[in-house]
């Protein structure tokens, strides 16, 4: 899967496959918990998924910054970012896959 991009298609079909829904059911499966999600952290809940990692919405206060063509500064606004923390279980795959790569 090196430098592939999954979609919800593609996360669709392998729900299709491993589950055994519809294609439609499982398009729609998927688009439900991608709306959870993204509507827990709209309301600035975090989301925690077991062996998988964290998702929350932090504050960054305004601050200074600098254009770095002209040197000149500009504040940047407080604003929300959202944060992914991967779970150590996420990291060892990650590792362990990246051995055996050879990368």
């Amino acid at each position: 899967m090196s430098g592939k991009t999954v979609t919800r298609a593609d996360l669709a079909e392998a729900v299709y496959q491993s589950v055994g829904l519809s294609r439609t059911e499982s398009a729609e499966l998927v688009e439900r918990f991608l709306q959870v999600l993204s509507d827990s952290l709209a309301t600035g809940e975090n989301v925690k998924l077991s062996s998988f990692g964290s998702f929350q919405v932090r504050s960054k206060n305004e601050r200074i910054g600098r254009n770095p063509k002209t040197g000149e500064e500009v504040p940047i606004l407080p604003r929300q970012v959202l944060v992914f923390k991967p779970s150590n279980v996420l990291k060892s795959k990650i590792n362990k896959s990246m051995v055996r790569t050879g990368k």
